[in-house]
């Protein structure tokens, strides 16, 4: 199995992470309003500062000095995992998790360290199930939701770790700025791009072999219209419900 971890999965697949994984102003707009009124911040599993607010005081906690790399802030920088936060308690008025709890190693006790060190917790993640309605990996690359089933935790036991306020649906805008791997639903000839593949963690993971057999036949279908055929009705929708979530705390 491939070690799913943030930094061993990032100091092999990151070092060109930011030329795809930019913020998107919207998602960034919810994620900055559930902040509330916090004045310091604590960005966990930061990567290369995406969604990052400018007018508060951040600190981000990066284990991936391949990731930490590319960062263009100025805010500072701890090198270390979400388990084991180097703060005392209550140091921030908020802390937050951008897509990044699928790779802690022990999400549980990462989580419970956000809470610790923070009076407000806000994580953008997904549901793994959800993610499944998405044609890529649907009628593509069905390995990806086993991948996603070992990794990412349920909605739900999320919420709980959390003992969360609200959950917020964030749909996907057709043209989303940031790669993740939901961002192409209504742009198919973007996952053939190699720079794409490597932006999303579950492509960029898998073997090679089973992403190449995959995009050969998305290939094919975009040439003879099949891929039109079955999803014509997606190119008239402005945004989509992928099971990406904003859990609040």
């Amino acid at each position: 199995m491939v070690d799913q971890s943030h930094p061993q999965t990032y100091e092999s697949i990151g070092r060109d992470y930011s030329k795809r994984r930019r913020t998107d102003p919207r998602i960034a707009e919810r994620i900055h309003l559930a902040l509330g009124g916090a004045t310091t911040v604590c960005n966990i599993g930061a990567g290369t500062g995406s969604y990052e607010p400018t007018d508060r005081k951040l600190t981000a906690v990066e284990p991936s000095r391949t990731m930490i790399s590319q960062r263009a802030s100025d805010y500072p920088v701890v090198c270390c995992s979400a388990e084991e936060l180097p703060f005392k308690d209550n140091t921030f008025d908020a802390a937050m998790a951008i897509l990044s709890i699928h790779h802690w190693q022990d999400p549980a006790k990462g989580l419970a360290e956000m809470r610790r060190v923070s009076r407000r917790q806000v994580v953008f993640t997904f549901d793994p199930e959800l993610q499944g309605a998405l044609w890529l990996i649907k009628d593509y690359i069905p390995e990806i939701l086993e991948m996603e089933r070992g990794r990412a935790l349920p909605i739900e036991t999320i919420a709980n770790c959390l003992e969360a306020e609200s959950i917020e649906s964030v749909p996907i805008p057709w043209d989303c700025f940031d790669g993740f791997q939901a961002a192409y639903w209504r742009r198919p000839e973007e996952y053939l791009d190699p720079d794409v593949q490597a932006s999303i963690s579950t492509m960029a993971q898998l073997p090679a072999k089973v992403v190449a057999r995959a995009m050969d036949r998305l290939s094919h279908d975009l040439e003879t219209g099949d891929w039109s055929k079955r999803y014509s009705a997606l190119l008239h929708q402005e945004e989509m419900d992928f099971g990406y979530r904003l859990i609040i705390a």
